[in-house]
């Protein structure tokens, strides 16, 4: 439904140039939402879809495995959104204090992702609301440091900003002027907690995104924030009891739709449209990753096994140092004695025998301070998640 331009126009002044501002009406839109028979059937199966990774999270031996690899695998995919070079093996070698192969900037924007996210969601744990104070803290942790750490960490901004091109006056879009800023994140904080507009999580979460990146509050790293407020919101809702819904994937592999939209909804007023979009997406992430779960459950199991036949005497060991490779796909020897509290020569030659049946391979050529790395694992967090060789997806200095 096209209900005309979705917000008004400020005109202000940026180094001397006059630009229109965008200012956003509150959410939820009116007229409300409609839900025509495709879109509610979008709707139904998106929150199916939803339900089985919800399920499946919950029945995994250890799902807190699965969970450390999502959320390293999205904090890598979002990063690179916003134009890092950082893949998830280069993560991986940071966490173990390994030099990775790319600017150690680029790393640490990936590194300080996770931390956003594990704090948000602790501070969600200790039944501390999801507002405006902790999306402003959890982007204090966001660009904590790196290249973001100028860039008034957890706070909103006090200037103008824009979004592509190299001055205001040549911008895709500009958001409000900083002057607004406070009003429409109230206004955008009130709509979250809002109980009686009779909105499904699943569109306020789409909703409020689209909200989060036109305000673009934050001076930088709008991009990360507005993604992680998606899987904030449902797991504070708790449509999810695990924060396993990740869309960095699915707006990157369709991100000049994912851009032309957000542009849509502004211009028109046809959320419709942007709904569709989202919640095909949620559909598609949640299934892949309910897929993604199931294979590495059962890659985990028949890696166990293999283990069990032909171990001999090292079967103990070996189980123990598998099981650390199940927690960090890369791992050195002495990491893997930390975490087994085996001997270093134990855990050696337990690494030997998973590198003997090709489940785990040694990538250093070193004689000294080897890495193993578990390969199929590493294999399966990787699809579609490596930063395109020799490319930036998106220039992060205008602030996508």
């Amino acid at each position: 439904m096209r209900r005309g331009e979705s917000g008004s126009y400020e005109v202000t002044s940026v180094a001397g140039e006059r630009v229109r501002a965008f200012v956003p009406l509150p959410l939820p839109p009116t007229p409300a939402l409609v839900l025509d028979g495709s879109l509610q059937q979008l709707l139904e199966s998106a929150v199916l879809a939803l339900g089985r990774l919800d399920a499946v999270s919950t029945l995994l031996p250890d799902h807190s495995l699965f969970l450390y690899a999502y959320v390293r695998k999205e904090a890598v995919l979002s990063s690179q959104i916003e134009g890092t070079q950082s893949s998830l093996s280069d993560l991986l070698l940071f966490e173990l204090e390994e030099v990775p192969g790319i600017p150690l900037d680029d790393v640490t924007e990936v590194s300080n992702y996770v931390g956003a996210l594990r704090y948000g969601l602790r501070r969600l744990g200790q039944n501390f609301p999801l507002s405006n104070r902790l999306l402003r803290e959890i982007h204090g942790v966001l660009l904590s440091s790196g290249r973001g750490q100028s860039q008034t960490p957890g706070e909103f901004r006090r200037s103008q900003n824009w979004v592509g091109g190299n001055r205001a006056g040549h911008a895709a879009f500009v958001p409000p002027p900083h002057t607004a800023v406070p009003d429409c994140m109230s206004s955008l904080e009130r709509f979250l907690h809002a109980t009686d507009d009779g909105l499904p999580v699943l569109l306020r979460a789409g909703l409020a995104h689209v909200q989060f990146e036109t305000i673009h509050p934050f001076l930088d790293g709008n991009g990360r924030v507005g993604r992680l407020l998606i899987t904030l919101l449902l797991c504070h809702a708790g449509l999810l009891s695990q924060p396993l819904l990740y869309l960095s994937l699915y707006f990157k592999q369709h991100r000049g739709d994912y851009y032309d939209l957000l542009n849509h909804v502004r211009r028109t007023g046809d959320w419709e449209a942007w709904i569709g979009f989202f919640l095909e997406g949620v559909k598609r992430t949640a299934e892949g990753a309910v897929s993604s779960a199931q294979r590495l459950s059962q890659m985990f199991q028949d890696d166990r096994n293999r283990i069990q036949v032909s171990g001999g005497r090292k079967t103990g060991s070996a189980l123990r140092v598998h099981d650390s490779l199940k927690a960090r796909p890369i791992l050195s020897l002495p990491v893997a004695c930390r975490d087994t509290k085996l001997s270093f020569r134990a855990t050696a030659s337990a690494m030997e025998l998973l590198a003997t049946h090709g489940i785990a391979r040694e990538i250093t050529g070193k004689r000294r301070n080897r890495l193993f790395v578990y390969d199929r694992y590493l294999s399966v967090l990787n699809e579609e998640a490596e930063a395109p060789p020799g490319s930036r997806v998106y220039n992060t200095r205008q602030e996508p």
